[in-house]
Order: C-alpha cells, then structure tokens, then sequence
C-alpha cells in the first residue's frame, strides 16, 4: 500500500487578499443563526435578546461626531458587546449569529488571526482595513499575552472612533465564571480604557460538547487509526512527533489553508507536551481543526493530557483548556465515523 500523506507533506501559500476574504466565520458556524442556538441556561436566553438588539441598532443610521476629520459614531449606546463565559456554552455560535445577522461590510476573526493579520499588514494598513466595516467580530479575546492585547486595544479603539461596531467573546475558564474578570482586573488592567466600549453579557452554562460524555475517549491503538485513515480518502497521517518538528514552517496565518479540504486527521503516538511553544502552535492548529469540522483519531496518550500540568497552570492555561475541549470533541466524531 501506498505511504498516506501527512500534513508535513502539505505546504499552502496564502495572500493577503485570501486571508482578508477569510475573515468570516469558519464553517463549523457558517449558517448559525439566533434562531438555531437552543438556550441551557437563563443567562444564555438573555444574551440572544440582548445580541438581538445590538444587532437592531447597528442596522440603525450613524449620528456624525463633531469636528474635521471625523467619521460618524455608532448610535447611541456602546459601540460593543463582550461575551464572557466558560466553554462551549455557545458563545462562537451567538457571535457568528449576530455577524451573519449584519448587513455588510463586516469582519469575523480570532483574536489570533488579527493580531496575525497586523503582523502582515503592518498597524496602520490594518486599522486601513478593517475600519470600513460597520461590524469587526473578535473571537476568543486573549487576556493572557499584554502585548498582543495591548496591540489589539490600540486598533479596536481606532475602530471604534472610525464609527466601527465590535463584538467579542472571552476565554474565562470555568472556575473564574464567578469572579467577573472582564470588569474588575484583566480587562480593565491589560486593554486599558478600551473597556469602556464594551457591555459585558455573562454566559453561564454547562459545556455542550461534555454532556453526558466521558472527558476524553480511550485513545485507539497505532494500527487501529492507520485502518481508520487508510478508509478514507484524502484523510491524512502524521506522527505527532514529526508534526511537532513541522508546524514551525508554517506561519499560523496559514494553518486553516493547511488543513482545508481535509476528512479525517490521524496522528501516532501523540504525547504529553510541556514546550510552551510547541503547545501554542498545537492550540492554533487545534482550533483551525475545529473551525473546519475535521474530525481527528489518534494514538498515544489520551488527548485530556495532551499539555503538561506546569503548563496548565501557566500564563496560557486558558488556551489550552479550550483545545482540550475542542481536541475531545473532535476525537470522538472521529472514533464514531471510524466504527
């Protein structure tokens, strides 16, 4: 039998321009709407009503600001929402509903990719670029790098006084839910007086992709994801040692085209990572995973310790309990499709 590609054997090159026409929500969440999220939880019924109307006055007329040089302000009221919660209790789908709820021109991205997008286009094109948009969405707010979320809150401010509506969503891991984080410390301290923009909606809830499940599936012996690759065409193959070595060829920006097009994703061996760089790239390869609805089989370790404990205790700890979540659900599509 023929050796099955890897990832390690793709090599994608993206523009610019393909990267900008990108910005959209990713396929998982392509054709979400209000009226598709199913509400758990008392909290989550108020943020679809209060995602309603902001949606409603983001449609209404801009009322100009004073003075040269500037371009009409959002209607009365803050100039955007934030979405704070634990995981999977629904905030991507309700930040790709409102999106996809907004008339052009509009924006959807991770925090990740538009702080990649900058790094790209250098600030002043980037602010250039996006502050056309009636409506920039930011997925998964970092609190965790003061860099990169002091970079963002330059350009979002530039944004929002260009007249540009945002929304966001957060990353709080479920035992800061009730501390209120957004308000009384990361938010205000690491993104300054950006907070100001923003009302916070609370979302509680138990992590749909957990119910009723185990944490993480048992995980399949070497050969038996060989079988489940070699079943499936265009599905690839790659010991997670060798993906390790590859992942720091590609830039991030481009590890959606790297796994576009892809059925089924098997990795060998996987093991328990506790290189912080090495963890990072994996969290941003996961969430392209995820993004694109690739389901994954492996073996090795069981994916719920997929990173060490050092770094699940670390500064980016927030990062990956949200691969772990998203890494477990899509192990288990990949061992029911694999039966």
């Amino acid at each position: 039998m023929a050796p099955i590609p890897g990832l390690i054997d793709r090599r994608p090159q993206v523009s610019i321009d393909q990267i900008l026409a990108d910005l959209v929500p990713p396929p998982h969440f392509r054709n979400v709407g209000f009226d598709t999220y199913v509400p758990g939880d008392p909290t989550q019924e108020a943020a679809v009503a209060a995602l309603r109307a902001f949606s409603e006055r983001i449609g209404k007329p801009s009322t100009p600001k004073r003075g040269f040089f500037r371009r009409s302000a959002p209607p009365e009221g803050r100039a955007g929402v934030y979405l704070d919660g634990g995981f999977g209790v629904g905030k991507t789908h309700l930040l790709a509903s409102l999106w996809r709820s907004v008339d052009g021109p509009k924006t959807y991205g991770t925090f990740v990719e538009y702080t990649n997008l900058v790094g790209l286009l250098g600030f002043r094109q980037a602010v250039e670029v996006l502050k056309v948009n009636r409506l920039v969405c930011i997925d998964e707010f970092e609190l965790d790098d003061p860099g990169d979320t002091v970079l963002m809150s330059t350009l979002l401010g530039q944004l929002v006084d260009a007249g540009v509506f945002l929304a966001a969503t957060s990353n709080t891991l479920p035992e800061k839910l009730g501390e209120g984080r957004f308000a009384a410390e990361d938010f205000l301290r690491e993104i300054q007086g950006l907070s100001a923009h923003f009302d916070v909606l609370r979302i509680d809830g138990e992590d749909y992709r957990h119910r009723g499940a185990p944490d993480a599936p048992a995980p399949m012996t070497t050969e038996q994801v060989e079988q489940a690759v070699a079943k499936t065409p265009g599905a690839t193959l790659d010991h997670f040692s060798d993906l390790m070595r590859f992942l720091p060829e590609v830039h991030p920006s481009q590890y959606g085209a790297l796994v576009d097009g892809i059925p089924l994703v098997g990795l060998e061996e996987v093991r328990t990572l506790s290189d912080q760089a090495q963890a990072l790239r994996l969290v941003v390869l996961v969430d392209r995973l995820y993004d694109r609805d690739v389901p994954v089989v492996a073996s090795g370790v069981p994916l719920d310790r997929l990173f060490s404990e050092p770094l699940l205790k670390g500064g980016y700890r927030k990062k990956y309990f949200r691969a772990i979540s998203r890494i477990v659900a899509l192990a288990r599509e990949g061992q029911e499709s694999s039966v």
